[in-house]
């Protein structure tokens, strides 16, 4: 998987740019709000998914626009491809030429990871971040995985409305059964998935945490549920799931809403059995969230055949020189954009064939070969 070219206008600071990296290490450098991440933030767009950075549609519009546009060229291991973003009022996808009803059609066809500085909050933050974690990478994996996550929300949402309503309308206590019976098939699906990524995530994370700490402690993830669930199929799941819904039928009523699920359910990160988020230092929390990225990348290779493109956003300035050069070591063969403030000579020494680019107000003002 390989940028070929991008061309950004009105997006962010961004007034038009047109951007050719290389296909190995490219690094972006500048000075801070220059646009740097604005350039991440534009590739990223083209996964499907949303703004890494919590972003709003309005928001990526350049200040006194009504619209942005994103064209971007990539190869995807098996042949050139062309799409095109439009953002107003509405997003407008287009696909190798041909109009998309949502930009969920590149969903699978372009694949790329993400590590910026919130990603802290994978480790330290709430559960909510770390399904997001789950999430993003099974729905570029799996688009099916998207359209019934999507699905299991609105069932989520009509269930607590009516959980609501039953303190004043006792007379449609019945219907729950009806939600009961797809939140729990919804959710089945769900959560065999998560734990399905997670199994083939493990070695990966092992190997990677491992040489990125020194082998100082060990790393390992655990789906929580807040239940054991014993079942591995998705019938058997989903009635067990049903049960809970019953045994928790009370705590939802007097809440309101739906206190069990997928999205309520969480991550645990444990090193040397402890939770990373508790015990870890600063710099056991970064590394464990940085192990998590590259090991989605390697899952996403792995399970397509096709390597992702690796957007790390300020990444190298709060790591050591063992640990940037196990990670350029590391990422060999990738297409890979590093953002920082001021190139460091291992980053110099390592670009191979890719360029290293300046960016200033928005701008790319000089392109200088690494080689």
């Amino acid at each position: 998987m390989n940028v070929r070219s991008l061309e950004v206008s009105n997006f962010r600071n961004i007034e038009t740019l047109s951007f050719e990296p290389g296909e190995g290490v490219n690094v972006i450098y500048g000075e801070n709000a220059q646009g740097k991440s604005n350039l991440l933030e534009a590739i990223w767009l083209f996964t499907g998914l949303r703004s890494f950075r919590g972003s709003k549609d309005r928001e990526l519009i350049r200040f006194g626009e009504e619209q942005a546009g994103l064209d971007l060229v990539f190869d995807n291991d098996v042949r050139e491809m062309t799409a095109g973003l439009t953002i107003g009022e509405k997003k407008k996808a287009v696909l190798g030429g041909v109009p998309q009803e949502t930009v969920n059609r590149f969903m699978g066809e372009f694949l790329a990871i993400v590590f910026a500085p919130s990603n802290l909050e994978l480790v330290r933050g709430g559960p909510s971040e770390r399904r997001k974690f789950l999430n993003q990478t099974l729905c570029q994996l799996k688009p099916n995985y998207a359209h019934r996550l999507a699905q299991f929300n609105k069932i989520l949402q009509q269930r607590n409305i009516l959980l609501k309503d039953l303190t004043y309308h006792s007379e449609l206590y019945d219907t729950l059964e009806i939600w009961d019976e797809r939140f729990a098939s919804f959710a089945a699906y769900l959560i065999l998935e998560r734990e399905a990524y997670l199994k083939a995530l493990r070695p990966s994370l092992l190997d990677f945490y491992e040489g990125i700490s020194g082998g100082r402690e060990e790393i390992d993830v655990q789906y929580d549920t807040g239940h054991a669930y014993e079942s591995k199929d998705g019938p058997s799941l989903k009635e067990e799931v049903l049960q809970q819904l019953m045994l928790n039928r009370k705590e939802d009523l007097a809440a309101g809403f739906s206190t069990i699920g997928p999205h309520r359910d969480d991550l645990s990160v444990l090193l040397n059995g402890v939770p990373v988020k508790a015990y870890g230092s600063q710099g056991q929390q970064r590394s464990a969230a940085l192990s998590l990225k590259m090991a989605e990348a390697a899952v996403i290779r792995d399970l397509t055949g096709k390597q992702p493109v690796a957007l790390l956003d300020d990444v190298m300035s709060e790591l050591d020189i063992h640990r940037q050069d196990y990670i350029l070591n590391h990422i060999e063969g990738w297409q890979v954009f590093i953002t920082c403030c001021e190139p460091t000579d291992i980053l110099k020494s390592k670009c191979g064939t890719g360029n290293m680019f300046e960016i200033k107000d928005g701008k790319l003002c000089s392109s200088i070969s690494a080689s």
